[in-house]
């Protein structure tokens, strides 16, 4: 099974793929952790991406192209993959429906929130160092619950970076909407409910 979840950042995506990783023992490979890990260890790749990512804006497509596709190369031997944030733009989906030959998506769940929520959830959003677990700004001062790790606001979830990061989405992530309707593929999902009520939505889409 392959799935991709679209949403704008803040929707609640990477909560939505760590589930399906639980319930459904799917592989989650987020362009997102793979960008700040390849940061992290200082590669090549990851100096590359390091000024667009600190903006708030989009990596170039080549190098998240790379990335997302060495690691899909790694995942085959379990019961299938979620991406999350891959793809972003249009160039990035026609390469991954190349790079994908004859097998295709299964489902696009496009989860959907307004964008003054979006705003409010991201500026509020604070990252563990240690294991990258989401946690509000009510929690800062205290470690973080499953690895002690030290608690911060990542650059790109200032507000005037929050701003930027949307307006990007929205001019070169929407269209993917379109993109994937016109193949049938896309299912969208409310995104303004409760986690177990976007998840229940989310599993049910996998059932039709």
């Amino acid at each position: 099974m392959l799935l991709v979840l679209l949403g704008a950042p803040g929707a609640g995506k990477g909560t939505q793929a760590d589930i399906l990783t639980d319930r459904k023992g799917l592989a989650h490979v987020s362009s997102g952790d793979l960008l700040r890990l390849h940061r992290q260890q200082k590669t090549e790749l990851g100096q590359l991406a390091q000024s667009y990512m600190d903006r708030g804006d989009l990596v170039p497509d080549d190098l998240v192209i790379r990335m997302v596709l060495d690691k899909l190369s790694e995942e085959t031997d379990g019961p299938g993959v979620v991406l999350d944030g891959f793809p972003r733009t249009a160039p990035q989906a026609e390469a991954l429906d190349e790079a994908l030959g004859g097998n295709e998506i299964d489902k696009v769940l496009h989860v959907k929130v307004p964008e003054d929520e979006l705003v409010r959830r991201l500026s509020n959003r604070y990252i563990c160092r240690g294991c990258s677990r989401p946690y509000t700004a009510e929690s800062m001062g205290r470690p973080c619950e499953f690895c002690g790790g030290e608690l911060y606001q990542r650059e790109d979830d200032m507000p005037e970076a929050v701003r930027n990061r949307l307006q990007v989405y929205s001019a070169q992530t929407y269209p993917l909407i379109d993109y994937y309707k016109g193949k049938g593929k896309l299912v969208e999902v409310n995104g303004l409910q409760d986690v177990d009520a976007v998840t229940g939505d989310v599993l049910q889409a996998l059932k039709d």
